[in-house]
């Protein structure tokens, strides 16, 4: 027969067995304590970046017109003044997510801690309104930051994007601002958008819903394939940042023939044909 002691005993276990599984207190997020962050939506917490992976605006090639247009936006909304959420768009490998992450590094060597970047992976979407509630409490201006934004087929986290750029009760807190970069201009396959045509009761209005998220970005700038010539002043660009030792000929018939071989020319090819450079001619590049 069971007694008193021993039912006490089991429990005291049980309960022991319990603190064990149950998830680890959530670590209040200091949005002051770096400069860049990853949202951890799984503990709904900031987890904070040592060192962002960046390059130096001024060797981002190109792409001048995007570059001095998002500056601008970003330093407005850092002097506490209107700034739309933007939209880069466009070819691959053309310095979309570089220049978000250039343009944070610059403004905040204007003005030392102005703004924090925070990455927030596209399956993270849904947990978006939490981590606006972290950063609104924080007091901190911040750029949120979603790299590769792209939605297919019974995919309805681009809802809770809606909601929180333009829609809602209490809408986008007056310290944040969405940065998404995407291969598409309006966020969604064709294919998704043909298929919305065919099976909706109303394929206007149903399509209309779908395009109508990247009619909440009050900024969009287009980046397009670049030509030889703006490819060329890529490498040089980096060949004389990092001081490496090529002369300019054989810098060009290395770079055309890296390029022919990749079959393209973009910012991501120039930057991979510098890693090869340098480490052939034993320079480090940051």
């Amino acid at each position: 027969m069971t007694t008193d002691t021993d039912t006490l005993a089991l429990l005291a276990r049980i309960a022991d067995a319990l603190d064990r599984l149950a998830p680890a207190s959530a670590v209040p997020s200091d949005i002051h304590a770096a400069d860049g962050f990853i949202w951890n939506a799984e503990h709904m917490r900031l987890d904070p970046v040592a060192k962002i992976n960046r390059v130096a605006i001024e060797l981002l090639q190109g792409i001048t017109p995007q570059r001095e247009t998002l500056y601008e936006n970003t330093q407005r909304f850092a002097n506490g003044l209107p700034a739309n959420n933007a939209l880069l768009w466009g070819a691959r490998g053309m310095g979309k997510s570089s220049l978000v992450k250039a343009v944070h590094a610059q403004i905040n060597e204007d003005i030392p801690g102005a703004l924090a970047l925070i990455e927030i992976h596209r399956e993270d979407l849904e947990s978006l309104p939490r981590l606006l509630n972290v950063i609104r409490a924080g007091h901190r201006r911040a750029i949120v930051f979603c790299d590769d934004l792209s939605f297919d087929h019974a995919d309805n986290s681009y809802k809770s994007l809606k909601a929180v750029l333009e829609g809602g009760i209490e809408g986008r807190p007056e310290n944040v601002l969405f940065y998404a970069t995407s291969n598409r201009r309006h966020l969604m396959a064709r294919d998704m958008i043909e298929n919305e045509r065919s099976t909706a009761i109303n394929p206007s209005e149903a399509v209309e819903e779908k395009v109508s998220l990247s009619d909440r970005f009050g900024l969009w700038l287009g980046f397009h394939t670049c030509d030889q010539d703006t490819f060329f002043a890529m490498i040089e660009g980096y060949v004389a940042a990092y001081d490496i030792p090529i002369s300019h000929e054989s810098l060009i018939a290395e770079a055309r023939e890296w390029s022919v071989t990749r079959g393209a020319r973009s910012g991501r090819v120039a930057w991979q044909f510098i890693q090869d450079l340098a480490g052939r001619h034993g320079k480090k590049v940051a």
